[in-house]
């Protein structure tokens, strides 16, 4: 405690000149002393600030490469509805609460390609396998935030023989959607192989009731995915992340043989800041296989991006 007035409170007598002189300049440095902890404390507090505010820019952001996918590469044509029918023949208009189906005689072929997309209104759609009068081995509950930026694009394999899809609009009467199917040509029907044995893409080992996540390359416009087995049954969802918890689309398979019927799927990326998150929601007992290949094709996702870094959206 500084007694800096000129009169002593515990004395009540005059200070001298030289011990006034000493009282005042002890004051100074201590008040000399706290300003300059307050300026260090200060410049403290402005650069976390600014180092916080970094984590919001592309500079600022730390994405970890423990689980980073392919190296990216063109995708693979013909996954759009367009491509599966140019002409819009095998195009179907799916009302909310309703269903069309497409039949498949051909012996010789064992996988479809299967499309849904809409005018930007959400799809929710459940896609089911036929074979025969009352087996269904294989189904697909989808659901995208939009169809118009984010279709639905899968693959269903037919085992060889004579099989009937179904897609069924599961949503609203006001929410329909366009759907068409048709066999897998070129490319397209040798993805369920090709793509888990490519040496750049990722694969994983899923155990059953585990969780796997992948953060996407920023510059990558498409994902392809294929989920298999050695033959057991494969029970999984696939969520495609554009930030915390908000899955922009959403995949839930089952089928009694995942190696005969993969999941196979296309999800387009219109945005950066992307992550994969894949269930295997069956027993310990049935593992799974994670197989991952990133892709720039062009197309609406890469406009949407285009535009989405021209309007500040990065």
């Amino acid at each position: 405690r500084l007694e800096v007035y000129p009169f002593s409170l515990r004395t009540q007598r005059i200070q001298r000149p030289a011990e006034l002189t000493f009282r005042f300049f002890a004051y100074e440095c201590v008040i000399g002393r706290i300003a300059a902890a307050n300026m260090l404390s200060t410049g403290a507090l402005v650069l976390a600030a600014l180092q916080g505010a970094a984590a919001f820019t592309p500079g600022g952001v730390r994405v970890s490469r423990a689980f980073r996918a392919s190296p990216v590469t063109m995708a693979t044509p013909g996954w759009d509805l367009s491509e599966i029918t140019p002409d819009r023949s095998l195009m179907q208009r799916v009302e909310g609460q309703t269903r069309k189906t497409w039949k498949f005689n051909d012996l010789s072929q064992d996988r479809v390609s299967v499309a849904v997309n809409s005018e930007g209104r959400p799809v929710h759609a459940d896609i089911q396998l036929w074979l025969g009068p009352d087996w269904t081995p294989f189904k697909l509950k989808a659901y995208s935030e939009d169809g118009k930026l984010r279709p639905v694009q899968t693959l269903v394999g037919t085992r060889n023989k004579a099989a009937m899809i179904e897609v069924r609009n599961v949503g609203e009467y006001e929410f329909p959607f366009s759907a068409a199917s048709d066999y897998a040509k070129g490319e397209m029907a040798d993805i369920p192989v090709e793509i888990p044995a490519t040496a750049t893409t990722t694969s994983d080992r899923v155990d059953g009731g585990a969780l796997r996540s992948f953060p996407l390359d920023p510059s990558s416009d498409k994902l392809e995915i294929v989920l298999n087995t050695d033959g057991k049954q494969l029970n999984a969802r696939v969520e495609l992340l554009n930030a915390p918890n908000n899955p922009k689309q959403t995949y839930e398979v089952f089928t009694n043989n995942g190696e005969l019927n993969s999941l196979c799927l296309c999800l387009n990326l219109p945005d950066p800041g992307n992550t994969i998150r894949i269930v295997n929601l069956a027993p310990v007992e049935f593992p799974c296989y994670i197989h991952l290949k990133e892709s720039s094709g062009g197309g609406v996702a890469s406009e949407a991006k285009q535009n989405a870094m021209i309007g500040g959206g990065w």
